[in-house]
Protein backbone atom coordinates (compact mmCIF):
# COMPACT_ATOMS: atom_id res chain seq x y z
CA UNK A 1 0.00 0.00 0.00
CA UNK A 2 1.53 3.60 -0.87
CA UNK A 3 1.05 6.40 1.47
CA UNK A 4 1.98 9.95 0.82
CA UNK A 5 3.37 12.57 3.29
CA UNK A 6 3.14 16.43 2.12
CA UNK A 7 6.19 17.49 2.72
CA UNK A 8 8.40 20.50 2.16
CA UNK A 9 11.55 18.87 3.34
CA UNK A 10 10.91 15.27 2.48
CA UNK A 11 11.21 14.57 6.42
CA UNK A 12 8.07 16.27 7.97
CA UNK A 13 4.58 16.26 7.24
CA UNK A 14 4.29 19.70 7.28
CA UNK A 15 2.50 21.36 4.51
CA UNK A 16 -1.16 22.29 3.51
CA UNK A 17 -2.42 19.29 0.96
CA UNK A 18 -3.62 22.71 -2.08
CA UNK A 19 -0.12 24.24 -1.34
CA UNK A 20 2.08 21.51 -1.15
CA UNK A 21 4.88 21.22 -4.05
CA UNK A 22 5.93 17.47 -3.25
CA UNK A 23 4.67 14.75 -1.63
CA UNK A 24 6.98 11.86 0.21
CA UNK A 25 5.36 8.74 -0.73
CA UNK A 26 6.02 5.27 0.43
CA UNK A 27 4.88 1.60 0.46
CA UNK A 28 3.95 -0.10 4.01
CA UNK A 29 3.16 -3.38 4.29
CA UNK A 30 1.82 -5.30 6.93
CA UNK A 31 5.40 -5.79 8.53
CA UNK A 32 7.73 -2.71 7.37
CA UNK A 33 7.71 0.44 5.13
CA UNK A 34 10.22 1.91 2.56
CA UNK A 35 10.64 4.69 0.58
CA UNK A 36 9.59 4.65 -2.95
CA UNK A 37 9.84 8.38 -4.51
CA UNK A 38 8.84 12.39 -4.29
CA UNK A 39 5.99 12.91 -6.21
CA UNK A 40 7.34 17.16 -7.10
CA UNK A 41 4.36 19.29 -8.29
CA UNK A 42 6.16 22.33 -8.02
CA UNK A 43 9.45 23.78 -6.31
CA UNK A 44 7.93 24.96 -3.14
CA UNK A 45 4.56 26.07 -2.89
CA UNK A 46 2.23 24.85 -5.17
CA UNK A 47 1.15 28.11 -7.06
CA UNK A 48 -0.69 26.26 -10.05
CA UNK A 49 -3.08 25.78 -6.70
CA UNK A 50 -2.36 28.61 -4.97
CA UNK A 51 -2.96 31.39 -7.40
CA UNK A 52 -6.28 29.85 -8.84
CA UNK A 53 -7.90 29.87 -5.25
CA UNK A 54 -11.58 31.63 -6.00
CA UNK A 55 -11.29 30.77 -9.81
CA UNK A 56 -13.92 27.97 -9.68
CA UNK A 57 -13.22 25.53 -12.73
CA UNK A 58 -9.76 26.55 -12.84
CA UNK A 59 -8.82 25.76 -9.14
CA UNK A 60 -10.89 22.53 -9.29
CA UNK A 61 -8.88 21.19 -12.21
CA UNK A 62 -5.37 22.04 -10.91
CA UNK A 63 -6.93 20.08 -7.27
CA UNK A 64 -8.19 17.44 -9.42
CA UNK A 65 -4.69 16.86 -11.23
CA UNK A 66 -2.81 16.52 -7.94
CA UNK A 67 -5.59 14.07 -6.35
CA UNK A 68 -5.04 12.12 -9.47
CA UNK A 69 -1.24 11.99 -9.27
CA UNK A 70 -1.58 10.58 -5.92
CA UNK A 71 -4.37 8.16 -6.43
CA UNK A 72 -2.01 4.93 -6.07
CA UNK A 73 -2.12 6.13 -2.64
CA UNK A 74 -4.49 5.18 0.15
CA UNK A 75 -3.18 7.20 2.97
CA UNK A 76 -2.16 10.55 2.40
CA UNK A 77 -0.74 12.70 5.80
CA UNK A 78 -0.98 16.23 5.55
CA UNK A 79 -1.46 19.59 8.12
CA UNK A 80 -4.41 21.05 6.04
CA UNK A 81 -6.99 20.46 4.06
CA UNK A 82 -9.98 21.88 2.43
CA UNK A 83 -13.23 19.63 2.37
CA UNK A 84 -14.02 19.87 -1.01
CA UNK A 85 -10.49 18.52 -1.87
CA UNK A 86 -10.68 15.91 1.11
CA UNK A 87 -14.04 14.93 -0.46
CA UNK A 88 -11.92 14.28 -4.15
CA UNK A 89 -9.23 12.17 -2.01
CA UNK A 90 -12.10 10.32 -0.48
CA UNK A 91 -13.79 9.97 -3.62
CA UNK A 92 -10.56 8.21 -5.21
CA UNK A 93 -10.28 5.75 -2.21
CA UNK A 94 -7.79 7.79 -0.07
CA UNK A 95 -8.37 8.57 3.61
CA UNK A 96 -6.41 12.38 4.05
CA UNK A 97 -4.67 12.22 7.69
CA UNK A 98 -4.67 15.69 9.41
CA UNK A 99 -1.91 15.88 11.93
CA UNK A 100 -2.37 18.18 14.58
CA UNK A 101 1.80 19.51 14.61
CA UNK A 102 4.31 19.23 12.48
CA UNK A 103 5.82 15.28 12.84
CA UNK A 104 8.40 13.08 11.23
CA UNK A 105 7.32 11.56 8.49
CA UNK A 106 8.78 8.30 9.87
CA UNK A 107 6.86 9.12 13.45
CA UNK A 108 4.28 8.71 11.74
CA UNK A 109 4.97 6.26 9.52
CA UNK A 110 6.04 4.02 13.01
CA UNK A 111 2.46 4.55 14.46
CA UNK A 112 1.03 3.82 11.46
CA UNK A 113 2.61 0.47 11.07
CA UNK A 114 2.15 -0.48 15.00
CA UNK A 115 -2.16 0.33 14.34
CA UNK A 116 -1.68 -1.93 11.37
CA UNK A 117 0.00 -4.54 13.30
CA UNK A 118 -2.46 -4.64 16.66
CA UNK A 119 -5.43 -3.83 15.48
CA UNK A 120 -6.54 -1.60 12.22
CA UNK A 121 -9.68 -0.21 11.51
CA UNK A 122 -11.40 -1.76 8.98
CA UNK A 123 -11.17 0.23 6.32
CA UNK A 124 -7.19 0.26 6.98
CA UNK A 125 -7.64 -3.36 6.56
CA UNK A 126 -9.33 -3.32 3.54
CA UNK A 127 -6.68 -1.22 2.04
CA UNK A 128 -3.85 -3.29 3.03
CA UNK A 129 -5.51 -5.98 1.19
CA UNK A 130 -6.17 -4.33 -2.06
Amino acid sequence: MKVGFATTDGIHVDEHFGRAGMFAVYDLTPDSYSFAELRKFADGIDQAVVETRGMGQAHDEKVQDKVDRLADCKIVYLTEIGGPSAARLIKKGIMPIKVKNIVTIRESLDKLLQTVKESPPPWLRKALNQ
